[in-house]
């Protein structure tokens, strides 16, 4: 376990190649992100969504002297969702995001602001995994690190470094990252997106000369590196995946002491020690009395502003909005959203492309799985992958001691469609059988003390999928909502509506993104009240010129 923010690397940040603005610099910067004029103080801007984008945008717009009003249909979290066991207050089952990337220095800055302490997250191979168990084709391999595994896992490694090399440059790009050269990041970068903006990621394997073998492009997909299997990523378009390994979002990760749910929540009680306008002890708790607004159910244009009108029929007008919902709340829940738009905007809206996520967790007496086989001196059960229904299984624990979370499945789209029908008891019923078809002998359901707990987020209303992951072709979509905070050209009726979270980022699926495009329309809405970053500080839309992604011809 480690106190400080993730662990933080000083050589690889998530600094995307899209838009490798250093978010994580303007965070820090004594200067404050910017100020507004004087008689906007105390103006309300109505914040969409309560998640990590929307507490993150309140918490902001709250320093710099504004009112957010926050509306949240659930929980404050979104899918930062922890939830205790019953009977069990103190252990959680992570429903949503569970492992963070070092690389992730804006999530940092807010883990370190309210004094969140983080340890490694138990991944495939991860050092401080004690074992793995690999099993495909009804073949087991226990490994420590990838030196365990038989020659073929090692053939699939070397492929995948070989054809990242040579396909995706990943040297030159790795060396720019490192060092935050834009020039070279951007000239590489850009010419990538133009190639392979409508390739698969399945499409990028086949055509490597590294993996013109079949099985090697099969069990890369089954097993994978760093988090595990990758075959479901293998429909989406490959500049999805390029991102995330350039930017070391699978590697070393970490999870949040506590639950990562106590990040959002602490950020709402949070009282910034620098806030503008507001008296010493303001938090955005206070400012709404303990608790959200209720859901969104309309927005309209109402002269230079906008009405905003909530699931209790309650309407109110704001001169701002940010909107963090998933876009397939917004384009389908959302009464008048449409008129908000412009036609272009509104069709990459609707063909947000989102994956389908299920996980399945049980508290357990104690870590048996450090019991070791007498016949072979191994553990007993280890961190597992595999072909089967689970696909992958996590061991969680405290100490020898004490309970223990067993994450038994966590699977995406088809795997996670599989069990959708399926009650908590069912998907147990289902998941242990495959279990044992491992661990024969190893009695899962005898140590159990809680639950089932588990959860489909293609199943959830408010969610209606778990992250966004761009399909071959859609890059020209992800530009115009990731841009979509520079309204400075927009015509009046399209400015002060401001879209954030990790649909609009362009690493869906990781609190990273939707942290900085929450910094995005922080940015948007001090400059559409008429303030404004300072000039010792700018912000990403004064450096947008420079860092803008590049536009491909429609």
């Amino acid at each position: 376990m480690t106190n400080s923010p993730l662990g933080l690397s000083p050589e690889l940040t998530m600094l995307g190649p899209d838009f490798p603005f250093s978010y994580d610099h303007w965070l820090a910067h004594p200067a404050g992100l910017g100020v507004l004029p004087a008689d906007r103080c105390g103006a309300p801007v109505a914040v969409v969504g309560g998640g990590i984008a929307g507490i993150t945008a309140a918490y902001e717009l709250l320093r710099l002297g504004l009112r957010p009003v926050v509306y949240e249909p659930g929980a404050i979290g979104g899918r930062m969702r922890s939830v205790a066991f019953p009977g069990h207050p103190d252990q959680h089952a992570e429903m949503g995001a569970m492992r963070f990337p070092p690389t992730a220095r804006a999530l940092a800055h807010y883990i370190d602001l309210v004094g969140l302490a983080t340890r490694p997250f138990p991944n495939p191979l991860a050092e401080c995994t004690p074992a793995t168990l690999v099993d495909l084709g009804g073949q087991q391999h226990l490994a420590r690190e990838l030196a365990d595994l038989p020659s073929l896992y090692q053939e699939v490694a070397d492929a995948w470094d070989k054809t990242l090399r040579e396909s995706a440059e990943l040297a030159t790009l790795d060396d720019a990252l490192r060092r935050r050269e834009v020039g070279t990041l951007k000239a590489v970068w850009n010419r990538l997106v133009a190639e392979l903006d409508d390739t698969s990621f399945h499409g990028f394997l086949a055509t490597s000369p590294f993996f013109a073998s079949f099985r090697h492009r099969e069990v890369f997909g089954q097993v994978g590196f760093g988090t595990g299997g990758w075959d479901t990523d293998f429909p989406n378009t490959v500049l999805d995946v390029l991102r995330l390994v350039l930017t070391g979002a699978n590697e070393d990760q970490v999870s949040i002491v506590g639950g990562c749910q106590r990040l959002p929540e602490r950020l709402w009680a949070h009282a910034p020690a620098d806030a503008a306008h507001w008296p010493a002890g303001t938090s955005l708790a206070g400012l709404h009395g303990g608790a959200p607004r209720p859901a969104v159910t309309g927005l309209a244009r109402v002269g230079d502003g906008f009405a905003v009108t909530d699931a209790d029929g309650r309407v109110e007008q704001y001169p701002a909005v940010v909107v963090t919902a998933p876009h397939r709340v917004l384009v389908t829940r959302v009464e008048g959203a449409r008129a908000l738009f412009s036609a272009a905007d509104w069709t990459a809206l609707e063909r947000t492309h989102y994956m389908c996520a299920s996980k399945l967790y049980v508290l357990v007496d104690r870590p048996f799985w450090q019991d070791l086989d007498p016949a072979t001196g191994e553990p007993v059960l280890a961190m597992t992958l595999t072909d089967r229904s689970p696909r992958s299984t996590y061991l969680l624990d405290d100490g020898p001691d004490r309970p223990a979370v067993m994450c038994l499945s966590y699977t995406w789209n088809d795997d996670s469609l599989k069990v959708a029908p399926l009650s908590a008891e069912q998907r147990l019923d289902v998941t242990l059988r495959a279990l044992a078809d491992i661990y024969p002998g190893v009695d899962i359901r005898s140590h159990i003390i809680a639950g089932p707990l588990c959860v489909s987020w293609e199943d959830e209303p408010d969610f209606l999928g778990a992250f966004k992951a761009n399909l071959p072709g859609h890059y020209r979509y992800q530009r115009r909502l990731f841009t979509h905070f520079m309204q400075a050209d927009a015509p009046p009726e399209r400015r002060g509506l401001f879209l954030a979270g990790d649909d609009v980022s362009w690493t869906g699926g990781f609190a990273e993104g939707a942290v900085t495009t929450a910094l995005n329309a922080v940015w948007g809405v001090l400059h559409h009240l008429g303030g404004g970053a300072r000039p010792d500080n700018p912000g990403p839309g004064d450096l947008f010129d420079r860092f803008a992604p590049v536009a491909l011809p429609e």
